[in-house]
């Protein structure tokens, strides 16, 4: 095992990383409700069908992940992309569920031709140090915000833009979250080991008295996994404008979100090298793109790194073992799915508020006082949060990046691959493509 992950010279243990597993596997097992309503909607598809899907594709791209990358990132069908797959292709647009799903797996091909080549790995190394850490602030406060919004601790429907929910008994998921963050504060102080795993497990059972967390009449933990929708596709339409346009929209919001969180997640991890670079990239890259057409193949959504997987980090994951861990409770989630969904979303929230903490921390390395390099890192992490868009605040951070070195007569600083990317991402911003 030392030989394959390379535990002790990442600073790990073997227990570290089983906890990092299953804290990454609760931090993001709300896919498995999340993801199958939302597509299981769609007339032609069910539920239980795209639950199968969902399990199985998120722990093949996570074994993928673990065994050829060496990382502890974890993978699944990706939000905001389900939800342009579910009510805009398939809602506004009209299409049917076989033309989206024909849509992902080219989007997946060509990924792993780009991942093959280097292209996709050219591209993170090209993002300048200064923007890799802010990336990583901006994912921070990006899932702090995700964690307040699942607790109902923050709305937009009190007169503000946004603000507090007030906490009292039409609010008691807010109420139940707090404490659960509380608890994880002080076990994390104290040094506890596996505190955010023991906060959301706590906070799962503080919500038991307080009605959040049900367990239903004839509970029954075990549960037979339903057929997923095999190699369902649609490819008469693929030479049309309107398959380009949903086929370049997921590509392009794909591959920046997926560097965004392996950016992000190495930075915390303190997994970048002396250069700076993320090792095994590439393979983590190829993970991602065999993810995705490992997911359109069984009938789901574009399958894409987590930002979730921060959490696994935070609770002392730094290796690929960690993933086999989060893939194994994956697999598990198969039989066991009514006991795994007795975790409200609530009980996860604490974690992702609290890893927000720790991931803000890069900021401190960030050198503001270069105007030319704190400007396009703020804009990066001013918009993450705020545009709710990781790819969004990677586009408007380098198109600042290009403005602010031109503007500070610094261009011979900017590389050839960022100038393109630039470039890239005015042209995407123009068409709406992120």
């Amino acid at each position: 095992m030392e030989t394959l992950f390379k535990i002790k010279e990442k600073g790990s243990t073997v227990s570290r990383e089983i906890i990092g597993g299953i804290t990454t596997f609760l931090a993001m097992s709300y896919i498995l409700a999340v993801n199958p309503g939302m597509l299981g909607s769609i007339e032609g598809m069910s539920f239980g069908g795209v639950f199968t899907a969902t399990a199985i594709s998120a722990a093949i791209a996570t074994l993928i992940m673990a065994f050829f990358a060496n990382m502890p990132v974890a993978l699944a069908s990706g939000m905001g992309l389900n939800a342009f797959f579910t009510y805009t292709v398939c809602g506004q647009m009209g299409c049917s569920p076989w033309f989206a799903l024909t849509a992902v797996l080219l989007e997946g091909v060509l990924f792993i031709i780009l991942s093959f080549f280097g292209v996709r790995e050219a591209i993170i190394n090209s993002i300048p140090s200064t923007m890799k850490k802010a990336v990583a602030v901006g994912i921070g406060l990006f899932i702090a915000l995700i964690g307040l919004n699942n607790a109902g601790i923050v709305t937009s429907s009190n007169g503000t833009i946004i603000g507090f929910n007030a906490f009292d008994k039409s609010h008691i998921s807010a109420i139940v979250a707090i404490i659960g963050l509380v608890i994880t504060i002080v076990l994390y102080i104290l040094k506890v080991p596996g505190a955010i795993l023991i906060g959301i497990a706590a906070t799962t059972v503080v919500g038991i008295p307080f009605g959040v967390t049900t367990i239903p009449e004839n509970f029954k933990p075990v549960s037979v996994p339903q057929a997923p929708f095999l190699f369902r596709f649609d490819f008469s339409n693929v030479l049309t404008l309107k398959f380009f346009g949903v086929f370049f929209t997921f590509l392009f919001t794909d591959i920046f979100d997926t560097i965004g969180t392996l950016m992000g997640v190495a930075e915390q991890a303190k997994l970048i090298d002396e250069k700076g670079d993320i090792p095994n990239v590439k393979n983590a890259l190829l993970a991602d793109a065999v993810g995705t057409v490992a997911g359109a193949c069984l009938g789901t959504s574009t399958v894409t790194s987590y930002v979730e997987s921060s959490a696994g980090v935070a609770a002392g994951a730094r290796t690929g073992l960690s993933s086999v861990v989060t893939a194994g409770f994956f697999v598990l989630a198969l039989l066991f799915t009514p006991l795994f969904a007795l975790v409200p979303s609530c009980a996860t929230a604490p974690a992702l508020i609290f890893v927000g903490f720790l991931m803000m921390q890069s900021v401190t390395s960030i050198k503001f006082s270069e105007i030319t390099d704190g400007i396009p890192a703020f804009i990066t992490i001013l918009v993450m949060p705020f545009g709710y868009s990781i790819s969004k605040g990677i586009a408007f951070g380098m198109i600042a990046y290009v403005i602010s070195k031109v503007a500070g007569r610094k261009a011979k600083e900017i590389s050839p691959v960022t100038w393109i990317l630039a470039a890239v991402f005015v042209f995407a911003l123009a068409i709406k493509a992120i």
